[in-house]
């Protein structure tokens, strides 16, 4: 057994394990930026589906080399410039960094009439950092409402990336908000379900927080180059 495989098995045996002791289902986004589509074919034919890309570029050469694998669901957890949302609404099944108007009408518009809703999150800056994407709280209703009204689009949740190097009781605090924000949506009358957040680091205390997807990469792939 590879490396690699065996790697897999404890993150996705800990996700499980986390998920029962907190009551609620948990998926596995393997994210695979960087590192080769016969890493993602190996861990697929093992009974991986979900698979997180940042960067577009390399994201769509992997979509070509990996074509003949049909239920494997793409996850862009980067950025989306504007120029490549087209690709990105042809062929991605989950946007987890929707933090912009524009780039949700963009995706809305460029959608297939033939393919299924694209499922979105919005991205929230949860730790109100300068030097990172995503939006404040104060700005979420209205844009999550605005979401809800496109056709192509199906609003599921929010996404955050907790502040580097945070403590246990930090992560704790910034989680709580997301699943507090998630709630006001709820409320608003927003069928969200989703919570994206944690990751190969901080996914025990997500997970304990509410989180419904985690992100791991280097605890599955190991150190990127």
């Amino acid at each position: 057994m590879s490396m690699l495989i065996q790697q897999w098995q404890s993150v996705r045996q800990q996700c499980a394990n986390l998920a029962a002791a907190n009551g609620h289902a948990v998926t596995l986004i393997a994210v695979s930026k960087t590192f080769p589509a016969a890493d993602i074919r190996t861990l697929y034919e093992a009974g991986q589906r979900d698979f997180g890309e940042n960067y577009i570029q390399e994201w769509q050469q992997k979509c070509t080399e990996l074509a003949d694998l049909d239920d494997l669901a793409w996850h862009i957890i980067g950025q989306i410039q504007a120029n490549k949302s087209r690709s990105v609404a042809e062929r991605a099944h989950w946007v987890h960094t929707v933090d912009r108007a524009k780039i949700a009408r963009r995706l809305s518009e460029q959608r297939p009439d033939t393919m299924p809703p694209l499922n979105v999150c919005i991205e929230i800056n949860i730790a109100a950092e300068a030097n990172k994407h995503g939006i404040g709280a104060d700005e979420l209703l209205p844009l999550a409402q605005y979401i809800a009204t496109l056709p192509r689009l199906r609003l599921r949740g929010l996404m955050c990336v907790a502040k580097a190097d945070s403590t246990r009781a930090e992560l704790t605090q910034q989680f709580t908000r997301m699943q507090q924000l998630l709630a006001k949506l709820q409320t608003a009358g927003l069928a969200v379900d989703t919570l994206s957040m944690g990751m190969s680091a901080d996914m025990d205390t997500a997970i304990a927080c509410g989180a419904t997807q985690v992100r791991v990469g280097s605890a599955i792939f190991g150190r990127r180059q």
